[in-house]
């Protein structure tokens, strides 16, 4: 026994590393399949299994508990005979023994391991942890130290204009907040969406009292006994804070993969198995790079609930002798003030961006084409669109920019028109 009381000797049919959402839903989705081997669920926090989105958003405003964003109940895990291996970390993996080691000297035995360790939060180089008043939006423990300094708190920087930045932002100024959000480049959402969309929540951002600056960037930060008390930009303009919110990204949680020979470049590689290069080793998750059609079959991280749960489910019917490769659409969702966005498909590498609907109403969708098909939408308070554009997006269906356009023309019958047309040319 490890002076833990932690026998370090057990072995695990399946041993899953990381309890977010992928590595949760691959032990119940191994449960549903009536999978009768050992499971054992091993995380870094000591919570159960909880859904990550609302950190930023229901979490961090106070509108949802804990309780409510449990991924299951805790007795699922006991009647299911999920073994929970709560706060640990893997250190070292052993590929040929089939074992990992963890944090605490404990190891334990595998047939199959499935990595789902996610990221850990980019970091400014000069706003190190230890700085007080300083936050990412990762966990539940970061959510709840932004919370408990909330009403000693008046002036709010945001670095990152991603969806975490945008959302931290929104919840922020709706408690009466300053917010400034700086961002690098010359729009929000750069890497994952339209200029039509950025320009759009940087003028809902800007209209809730949120000082938006675009094509910034951050020199240092000003301390005061220890706590963060402003941020220098280049140029020598400091903005003075009590918070500091760093939203740029994540570094994926793949260094025992590599170091123990894992193919990896930004996150581990698999195939459409969701195997790694390493025997009886999966990876699924904000980690796992993996060859997806939606990007023309490049290889890519997706951070998101959807590809957690459905790469989750092939690597359970793999594991439990089934066939499945990973084909899954993307979608994706934010929430930011009283808008809800709706993501379907991957716009990444399209050529025409079409806005359908007036932005001014509130309600508008930009669909993605590359060389005429379309590949993605992106929808603002519209629910129809989303669900009737997917069947687009999943088909790689042609349809013409004009008729994309009219929001009076429904996509389901854009969708029968371009199924017709396909099969009489």
């Amino acid at each position: 026994m490890h002076p833990t009381g932690e026998c370090t000797d057990e072995t695990f049919d399946v041993l899953i590393v990381g309890a977010g959402h992928a590595g949760a839903q691959a032990a119940v989705a191994l449960r549903h399949a009536k999978y009768e081997g050992s499971i054992a669920l091993l995380g870094e926090e000591r919570e159960l299994p909880y859904e990550r989105p609302p950190l930023s958003k229901e979490y961090l405003s106070g509108e949802k508990t804990i309780e409510r964003l449990l991924i299951r109940p805790e007795n699922f895990w006991t009647d299911h005979q999920v073994r929970m291996l709560a706060g640990k970390r893997v250190t070292e993996i052993d590929p040929a023994g089939h074992r990992v080691a963890c944090d605490d000297g404990g190891t334990f035995g595998y047939r199959h391991l499935v990595w789902a360790a996610g990221g850990v939060p980019r970091r400014l180089p000069f706003a190190g942890p230890d700085l007080a008043g300083v936050h990412t939006v990762r966990n539940r423990a970061d959510a709840d130290r932004m919370r408990a300094e909330l009403d000693s708190t008046t002036r709010v920087v945001v670095v990152g204009g991603g969806f975490i930045g945008l959302e931290a932002a929104a919840v922020l100024a709706k408690a009466g907040k300053q917010v400034t959000l700086l961002e690098a480049l010359d729009r929000v959402l750069a890497r994952v969406a339209g200029e039509p969309l950025s320009r759009f929540y940087e003028a809902e951002q800007r209209a809730h009292g949120v000082d938006v600056r675009l094509g910034v960037a951050v020199e240092g930060v000003e301390t005061r006994d220890g706590h963060v008390a402003g941020v220098r930009l280049a140029g020598g303009e400091v903005l003075p804070c009590e918070m500091l919110i760093i939203g740029i990204g994540i570094v994926p949680s793949v260094e025992p993969l590599v170091a123990a020979g894992a193919k990896a470049s930004n996150g581990v590689e698999v195939d459409e198995q969701c195997r790694t290069s390493l025997p009886d080793v999966f990876a699924i998750g904000d980690c796992a790079q993996h060859p997806n059609r939606y990007a023309g079959g490049a290889r890519i991280r997706i951070e998101s609930v959807q590809n957690a749960n459905d790469q989750a489910a092939v690597v359970a019917k793999v594991i439990n002798g089934a066939s499945a490769v990973y084909d899954a659409v993307p979608w994706f969702w934010s929430n930011q003030f009283d808008l809800k966005l709706q993501t379907v498909g991957l716009s990444v590498g399209y050529d025409q961006a079409v806005v359908r609907g007036d932005p001014g109403t509130r309600s508008f969708s930009v669909a993605y084409l590359k060389e005429g098909r379309v590949i993605a939408f992106d929808c603002v308070n519209a629910m129809k669109d989303y669900v009737q554009g997917k069947r687009l997006v999943v088909e790689g269906l042609v349809v013409a920019p004009q008729l994309l356009a009219d929001a009076t023309l429904p996509l389901k019958d854009m969708a029968e028109q371009a199924v017709i047309q396909g099969a009489s040319a």
